[in-house]
């Protein structure tokens, strides 16, 4: 399954992550090189809840920002009782 938030659409983007090397110019060095560029991906925060979608009750794909919002509309607690066995 994609990780995709059902409702914001947030998905897993591609980006870099630069490597330096040296002494900050600040500190007293020649400066900070560059000495490598690698490929990273940057992943959303996705949980599986109970929700209420279309007034039917689902397990869905949500971001953890799309809870924080408010936009995840949880079902009621059930206060299930089992039915009382008959006495022997």
């Amino acid at each position: 399954m994609s990780r995709v938030c059902h409702f914001t659409g947030r998905k897993t983007v591609a980006g870099r992550s630069i490597c330096r090397h040296g002494k900050p110019k600040y500190l007293g060095g020649i400066g900070l090189n560059i000495t490598g560029v690698s490929k990273r991906k940057f992943k959303p925060n996705i949980q599986k809840v109970r929700a209420i979608v279309d007034g039917k009750i689902c397990k869905i794909r949500v971001s953890a920002k799309a809870i924080k919002m408010g936009l995840v509309v949880k079902p009621p607690k059930r206060n299930y009782k089992p039915a009382q066995q008959a006495a022997d």
